[in-house]
């Protein structure tokens, strides 16, 4: 199987083109990004699909080799599906954004620009941390809270001499 250089080249210049108007701030331009996103990736799919072949019906006589793989073209389908769908959503929120800015420019953030103005350094994240952050004492001081229980009487052994010398 080869890949077609044409469409190889075709989807490389479509993610390209894709990504190139998905950075800009314009609701429209992010739109027409992801449609070119999409067409790329169908366009993938449709090279690796590999060349032309018999239709994917099993005949008798026929090897497997000759059939076309039918799974590129169910992928596209579902690709196109979905973003159908969500250059329906995407339309939607352009639409509602002129609505009510007369503009499709996404605005800046004003808290955004605060956190963003704000120095680098916090006093929780930029803290000194020890060397052992464990939670867990060192093994020594665990064996030395060890012996300090063991050697204290048990408490159950207390309450059960108590119990025998009541029932006498």
């Amino acid at each position: 199987m080869t890949v077609n250089l044409t469409l190889a080249i075709l989807a490389g210049l479509l993610f390209a083109t894709g990504i190139y108007l998905l950075l800009e701030r314009s609701l429209t331009r992010v739109l027409l990004g992801l449609m070119l996103l999409t067409n790329g990736a169908n366009v993938l799919l449709l090279a690796t699909g590999g060349g032309a072949g018999l239709a994917p019906l099993v005949t008798k006589g026929t090897s497997a080799a000759a059939y076309s793989d039918p799974l590129p073209q169910a992928l596209i389908l579902t690709s196109i599906v979905i973003s159908f769908a969500v250059t329906a959503f995407l339309l939607a929120l352009v639409y509602r954004t002129w609505q009510l800015g007369r503009a499709d420019v996404v605005a800046d953030d004003l808290e955004d620009r605060r956190v963003a103005a704000q120095p680098s350094w916090d006093a929780e994240d930029d803290a000194d941390v020890p060397d052992d952050p464990s939670e867990f004492p060192s093994p020594e001081a665990a064996a030395a809270a060890d012996q300090a229980v063991l050697s204290r009487p048990d408490p159950r052994s207390h309450a059960l001499q108590r119990k025998e010398a009541e029932r006498e």
